[in-house]
């Protein structure tokens, strides 16, 4: 099949540090082009793929302090839709940019949610243009959602190359993300206390969320001598970061569309200790891949059972549930989906 995939412009893909829903699009880009399908990638020149890149920015728009992409989605749209009659498949995931300019071409259209759908504004949204294809990327994430044309829930996959089973040597709690509230970073430091354990926080810091690091979190870590705040990191540096922690602590408090940070933990055999909240039971199966847990006292009773917890079967449940090759399965079934409605597509390729 000949696919495009519309990936944001704010990062590159796939990112350099922090950006998950560009991480997510470089992985099933690269694992399309493998299966020899044709794909060509609408993103920031500074982007590295084996698809046929189509740069619509020089690089991606952090590095240049650029905070408002809405004038270069435009123009990317306004390339793509130059060009949709290559297409069999226009998979899109830049939100609902698009929805107005595509919408009576939505049958050759795919939208990934990447984020959080209990916004207010959104269900308005949504009853405007109820008949655009849509894939969650988690059941718990079509909650808030009005009646609208899902085309399935495909889980995130990375490759199973990326990350490789850790022993849990380093024998410390892990704690991977972005510094906010709804990352739960306070609890996290509250469970490693209580639990006697040392705490490696590897997390980035938004300006935006400046204020809350340094007035509500900084404190904390002043006199938190059991924790060890080592800031963002890159994916080369997971391999050792998640491979050598005992357990890796999700204690969110938000409706968590997926999380791949569980993921990623789990690719490396380490069971992660997570609160119960969004998209958790459907990712982390409890007492087998890790613990999910209702408060910080459930995770700390959790550290406790860990020694029950087998790293291999760990890293065997993500091969089975949450490998690129998985996630490009069952999106390439969707897209066969869209090409049988239109009745004008050679699904030659697998």
């Amino acid at each position: 099949m000949k696919i495009a995939q519309i990936a944001p412009l704010v990062e590159s893909v796939p990112p350099t540090l922090y950006g998950g829903t560009e991480r997510v699009v470089s992985w099933l880009t690269e694992e399309l082009v493998a299966r020899g399908h044709e794909v060509t990638l609408f993103a920031s020149g500074d982007s590295v793929t084996a698809a046929r890149l189509e740069p619509i920015v020089p690089r991606s728009l952090r590095l240049d302090g650029i905070h408002n992409s809405t004038p270069y989605n435009i123009i990317m749209l306004d390339r793509v839709a130059a060009r949709m009659a290559e297409f069999d498949v226009l998979h899109f995931h830049i939100d609902f940019f698009h929805y107005p300019l595509f919408r009576s071409m939505a049958h050759k259209t795919l939208t990934t949610l990447h984020g959080r759908q209990d916004l207010p504004e959104l269900p308005a949204l949504y009853r405007a243009f109820p008949h655009m294809p849509l894939v969650s990327i988690s059941n718990q994430q079509r909650e808030p959602v009005p009646p609208v044309n899902w085309m399935g829930t495909v889980y995130h996959g990375l490759p199973e190359t990326l990350l490789q089973e850790g022993q849990g040597e380093g024998g410390y709690l892990a704690f991977l993300g972005r510094i906010c509230a709804d990352k739960g970073p306070l609890e996290a430091i509250e469970i490693a206390r209580r639990a006697g354990m040392t705490l490696k926080m590897a997390a980035k810091v938004d300006p935006a969320d400046r204020q809350y690091f340094d007035e509500q979190v900084k404190p904390v870590l002043d006199v938190s001598p059991h924790v060890e705040f080592i800031g963002e990191i890159n994916d080369s540096q997971k391999q050792d970061f998640l491979g050598r922690a005992r357990a890796l602590l999700f204690p969110i408090d938000w409706p968590e569309p997926f999380g791949l940070v569980m993921i990623e933990s789990m690719a490396c055999g380490t069971p992660v200790i997570a609160f119960n909240s969004g998209s958790v039971p459907e990712v982390m199966e409890d007492g087998l891949t890790g613990f999910v847990v209702d408060d910080i006292e459930g995770a700390v009773v959790a550290v406790g059972k860990l020694d029950r917890l087998f790293r291999p079967s760990i890293r065997s449940r993500f091969q089975e549930r949450f490998s690129a090759g998985a996630m490009a399965r069952d999106y390439m079934k969707i897209y066969q989906q869209l090409a049988a409605s239109d009745g004008a597509v050679s699904l030659a390729a697998e």
